[in-house]
């Protein structure tokens, strides 16, 4: 592979290894919390609709703010409640990563003024969710989204297409509409970027004529503020991406907020993890907006072949003459697709995000069979 890609492969080699950072706090305080284990919730299976006894008692709808620990911010009739999980939904806690996600729509019964339990949660319409590196478990990012603002920077950190190509998938899956921010544009004027350049001026060409929205930004210049807030009226968004990327810094320039950000480190040029939690944000002029941490990889949940074949469409028109049916257009005979990658009919840059993930997939089934 050309030297010209290396950077953008420092996601995927993140993403296979491990991280050996603990949770002993949260499992140590989880661990003597009795209340999941109470016999009467044990029976109770079901967590996302109310069971017959739930029904019988008034239950007000809320909706989840934001989620720290096991500090849960819930919104009912424009005030907000601290709430707790009922036992029966902390016992699925144990089985999951997280069962509760900003954007949730809760069930919730009250304890006093200030406080509630929550006591189910509805049915999704969608779901951004990643695959934890460490447990393997789906981690849910959040839920009830309507599109998720992909957000990078052309430099400091640079551009990373193929973190971009995840996130795109997980929204396929997650049934969002996805949105490419591309941020801090007005650092390539300095004339010390070229090389950043190229590879950005080469990722609008691949991926606008592939019929994705890109907003190019800048929030010391204003540049493209206008179009991101216009995008963002009377929907529910999402902002992710990668750490230092400035998305805190552009929820405050569009929303006229003062949320705490972090400087870049200065060897690395990567973020600092300054937004530790998840929170929904009402827009003044319609609609929600969602803060996220910053992630170093993101693994897509549950990914199939599938999800390659509906992500990179415009290898069917090649795919369908390749000599075998199952071709996965890696080191097959009479491939088509790589005959079109060797035409320039495909692009390079796409072509090694498909060879990444389809690694990927097919490393996970061979691990299956050991």
């Amino acid at each position: 592979m050309s030297d010209k890609f290396d950077k953008y492969l420092e996601e995927e080699e993140h993403f296979l290894k491990d991280t050996k950072k603990s949770r002993k706090q949260r499992k140590l305080k989880s661990s003597k919390d009795r209340s999941k284990y109470k016999k009467t919730d044990i029976q109770k299976s079901k967590i996302v609709s109310p069971t017959k006894n739930e029904s019988k008692k008034h239950l007000d709808k809320g909706v989840v703010l934001s989620i720290l620990g096991e500090e849960i911010l819930v919104s009912f009739n424009k005030k907000e409640y601290k709430c707790t999980l009922r036992g029966i939904l902390k016992k699925e806690k144990t089985k999951n990563k997280n069962i509760l996600a900003v954007g949730d729509i809760v069930n919730i019964s009250f304890k006093n003024d200030k406080e509630a339990s929550i006591e189910s949660i509805d049915k999704r319409y969608s779901i951004l969710s990643r695959l934890e590196a460490r447990t393997k478990k789906q981690s849910i990012i959040a839920v009830n989204i309507d599109q998720v603002l992909i957000t990078s920077s052309v430099v400091k950190p640079h551009l990373k297409p193929f973190l971009i190509d995840r996130y795109i998938i997980a929204c396929t899956k997650g049934n969002m509409s996805p949105v490419i921010i591309i941020n801090k544009i007005d650092l390539l004027k300095l004339g010390k970027e070229e090389e950043e350049e190229e590879k950005y001026k080469n990722f609008l060409k691949i991926y606008e004529e592939l019929g994705y929205l890109i907003l190019s930004i800048s929030c010391k210049t204003k540049i493209g503020l206008n179009s991101l807030l216009n995008v963002m009226k009377g929907k529910t968004s999402v902002f992710s991406g990668q750490s230092g990327c400035g998305k805190t810094t552009l929820i405050n320039s569009v929303l006229h907020t003062k949320f705490k950000t972090g400087e870049l480190i200065k060897k690395t040029y990567k973020g600092a993890h300054i937004t530790t939690k998840s929170q929904l944000i009402e827009l003044k002029k319609g609609g929600f907006c969602v803060d996220t941490p910053g992630i170093k990889g993101f693994g897509i949940w549950d990914l199939e072949l599938e999800d390659l074949k509906n992500h990179f469409f415009e290898f069917e028109n090649f795919a369908k003459n390749c000599k075998f049916g199952d071709c996965k257009h890696i080191d097959e005979p009479s491939c088509k697709v790589k005959e079109a990658l060797d035409k320039n009919k495909i692009s390079f840059l796409r072509f090694e995000a498909y060879r990444c993930l389809i690694k990927e997939i097919l490393e996970k089934k061979e691990s299956l069979y050991e």
